[in-house]
């Protein structure tokens, strides 16, 4: 293995041809496709999913949870377009392929998991990539982080029955935050914007499915929902 993790070249025809899928989906922004060059995804994945890593698929990493599509990751960064001096805060850590992405290009992150074992695996792979710009936390994602808020970029990982009130109290001025909101087969990517006080919607993409977003503000494990309440 290289002693460098940044140089690991393994699998680089792989990374390319995902590259040119995630162009062939309308993403072309230069430094975006930089970074899924520059970045192992397999890297981020159990061992035995590194020959489907670079697939333009979301593949399993345990516990009933997915690393998502890799062309959706980047229109997720394309749709936020975070900035060098931004506060970041993710959803539901998960691989922690998405944390390292945002990581590259914003000045600050704070990512939230419900699942210890999830975020202790992202922090090992982020520490290897040299990755330092990041803050981890087990806990309930639909409730945010309210210590190092406000955020200028919120990305929520999950699907959520609705827009989460206590993540758009913590959204900045001119913030946007971006959420896969539906039942649980089936959403739409919601961009959320703080504009003069007001909070506006704006529906991106739809017939996404990602994971259920469990918590307070999200759905219950009993399969109901409280984002309603």
């Amino acid at each position: 293995m290289e002693s460098d993790p940044l140089k690991d070249r393994r699998f680089v025809g792989s990374r390319r041809a995902l590259i040119e899928r995630i162009r062939e989906r309308d993403v072309n922004d230069l430094e975006i496709l930089r970074l899924f060059d520059e970045i192992p995804r397999h890297r981020f994945v159990p061992e035995a999913m590194w020959p489907r890593a670079y697939e333009d698929a979301p593949v399993p990493i345990g516990f009933g949870q997915t690393a998502s599509q890799p062309s959706l990751q980047a229109l997720t960064l394309e749709l936020l377009a975070p900035g060098p001096t931004d506060n970041v805060l993710e959803i539901g850590t998960g691989s922690g392929f998405l944390t390292a992405l945002l990581a590259r290009m914003a000045g600050r992150l704070d990512s939230v998991e419900r699942i210890r074992e999830l975020s202790r695996r992202a922090r090992r792979v982020l520490d290897e990539l040299g990755i330092q710009n990041v803050a981890l936390m087990v806990g309930d994602g639909t409730i945010g982080w309210r210590k190092y808020a406000p955020f200028d970029v919120i990305v929520v990982s999950a699907a959520s029955p609705a827009v989460p009130e206590p993540l758009m109290d913590q959204l900045a001025e001119g913030g946007r935050l971006l959420v896969p909101v539906g039942d649980r087969s089936s959403q739409t990517l919601v961009l959320v914007r703080r504009e003069g006080g007001q909070i506006l919607q704006e529906p991106q993409h739809d017939r996404v499915t990602f994971v259920p977003l469990l918590g307070s503000f999200g759905w219950s494990d009993d399969g109901g929902n409280h984002g309603g309440e």
